[in-house]
């Protein structure tokens, strides 16, 4: 006898849960962090400034949110394999430990710091391609306790466009492959929104601890008119960014130098040939072949890659945001000043 939900419907209940659950997973829209992941993250970052440091983040994927519920600390240790194998030791302890005491335990990601908005690099993209081996979705959430200080809260999350991590996968990042995808320097890193969300108990605890005054001495140091070593250190990364990027350029014209005078010897070289293909045609002998591939002329020149081409725009745009952001604050607050002053 024929089951009738299925005859009515064409396909088994096995059938369509399947199908469900290949479907494409929803896309990513923001992330929400419980409030201690995000101090553990701004205590840990601020204590070992200037020095970079890194932990793993803890949550749960649910949908369209990305849930981060707890982090911990990676030491800091010198780059060898030793210690690459202790560091590995002590994440799985880590989640060992969390996970007997009922804590969530699912890897999302990881956390960084930075100075000045330097994070993007390759080390942060193998990063990131070595995570998604083994995650469907992480992201990395970057703090900056250096524009932190200017009273904004430097928290990103980021991750890598879909687009980008195939051309990465295919060692397909050359200009024809570029403009085939039409992928720019702004394709590379995604921004989801952060959401930081807390427990009713912990929103009532930190009401309860809200002073009676209104103004606080974290509202006094906004209005200081001093930013000059910010503003100079963001110059001063700025041009070496621009550095980079004209060695960069000088690469790529090397490249296309060398592209075209490839070129101009095979194209010497064929006629050449073709001028003793008439001479042995004439004669009653064979022609040879117009293209021979043992000649190194005829070897096409590897492209360099585009990546860190890519990478400093992105950090040139970055600086140029940061700065633009500061002057814009700066003018508020002399205007401010001004108005004051124009009023005693």
């Amino acid at each position: 006898m024929a089951n009738p939900a299925q005859a009515a419907g064409g396909r088994s209940f096995l059938q369509a849960v399947s199908t469900v659950t290949e479907e494409a997973p929803s896309p990513l829209r923001v992330v929400q962090m419980e409030g201690l992941a995000v101090l553990k993250i701004i205590k840990h970052c601020e204590e070992f400034a200037p020095a970079l440091v890194t932990g793993q983040l803890l949550g749960l994927d649910v949908g369209s949110v990305l849930e981060v519920t707890n982090c911990f600390p990676f030491p800091m240790r010198e780059d060898d394999e030793e210690a690459d194998a202790d560091g590995a030791n002590y994440q799985l302890e880590m989640m060992r430990c969390l996970r007997e005491v009922n804590v969530d335990n699912n890897t999302v990601g990881w956390y960084q710091s930075c100075l000045l908005g330097s994070f993007q690099t390759v080390e942060l993209i193998e990063t990131f391609m070595n995570y998604q081996e083994n995650i469907r979705r992480c992201v990395c959430i970057v703090y900056d306790p250096s524009r932190s200080n200017q009273g904004v809260l430097a928290l990103k999350a980021l991750k890598l466009t879909d687009s980008f991590m195939d051309l990465y996968r295919n060692n397909g990042l050359t200009g024809e492959k570029l403009r085939e995808k039409k992928l720019s320097w702004v394709d590379i890193f995604e921004e989801i929104p952060i959401k930081v969300s807390n427990s009713a108990l912990v929103s009532a605890f930190m009401t309860e601890l809200e002073p009676e005054s209104p103004v606080s001495q974290c509202d006094f140091d906004r209005l200081k008119l001093s930013t000059a070593p910010f503003m100079e250190r963001n110059l001063e990364f700025l041009i070496g960014c621009m550095d980079d990027l004209s060695s960069e350029q000088n690469k790529f014209q090397y490249y296309y130098r060398n592209v075209s005078r490839q070129q101009s010897q095979q194209q010497a070289w064929i006629q050449k040939r073709r001028q003793e293909n008439m001479s042995r045609k004439a004669a009653g002998e064979e022609p040879l072949p117009e293209e021979d591939p043992s000649n190194p002329i005829f070897k096409p020149i590897p492209e360099p890659s585009r990546l860190e081409g890519y990478l400093v725009t992105n950090q040139i745009s970055s600086y140029c945001n940061h700065i633009n952001g500061v002057a814009g604050q700066n003018f508020n607050r002399l205007y401010l000043m001004k108005g004051l002053q124009e009023e005693d």
